[in-house]
């Protein structure tokens, strides 16, 4: 049987980001890295995946989880480094 941190380790994505998805997506961590595969496929999974990150920051900006925002902040860093938004030509 798979680990959490097996499964984690397959993925082209951090804790931080798979944990990202699984909150806005409201679905569970394994669930999630499936997802992150799927998004990391296209530009425009790229641009939802950073769409998702942003939103879970102004939602948790919203209810006033300071340490959470910073968090997020720390994992969209990451994300902007490994898997930056596409350009257009």
């Amino acid at each position: 049987m798979l680990s959490m941190q097996d499964v984690i380790d397959y993925c082209d994505l951090d804790r931080g980001e798979i944990e990202a998805i699984a909150e806005h997506e409201h679905v569970p961590m394994a669930v999630a890295a499936e997802i992150s595969e799927i998004l990391l496929c296209s530009p425009e999974g790229v641009c939802q995946l950073h769409t998702m990150i942003i939103e879970n920051m102004q939602r948790a900006l919203e209810v006033g989880q300071q340490q959470r925002v910073l968090d997020l902040i720390r994992t969209y860093e990451h994300l902007q480094r490994t898997h930056p938004l596409p350009t257009r030509h």
